[in-house]
């Protein structure tokens, strides 16, 4: 885990804010002694949200495979 003193952070803020994306903390320490961690956030993400596919398919054949499937 790296630490960064508060003037290097403000410098350099991409850099740590990457770091912390990678490492998952990065600490920010003040002349004062103080210490603050820099942990990124998780996205919360639907279980739904599924990347699309292209496929030749039409509403009707859709339509036909979820009867059929429901039919059992």
């Amino acid at each position: 885990m790296q630490v960064y003193t508060y003037s290097e952070a403000r410098q350099k803020l991409a850099l740590v804010l990457e770091q912390a994306e990678t490492t998952g903390k990065v600490l920010i320490r003040r002349k004062d002694g103080r210490v603050f961690a820099l942990i990124p956030e998780k996205v919360a993400s639907s279980p739904l949200d599924v990347p699309s596919i292209k496929a030749k398919i039409t509403t009707k054949e859709i339509v036909d495979i979820i009867r059929e499937g429901r039919g059992r």
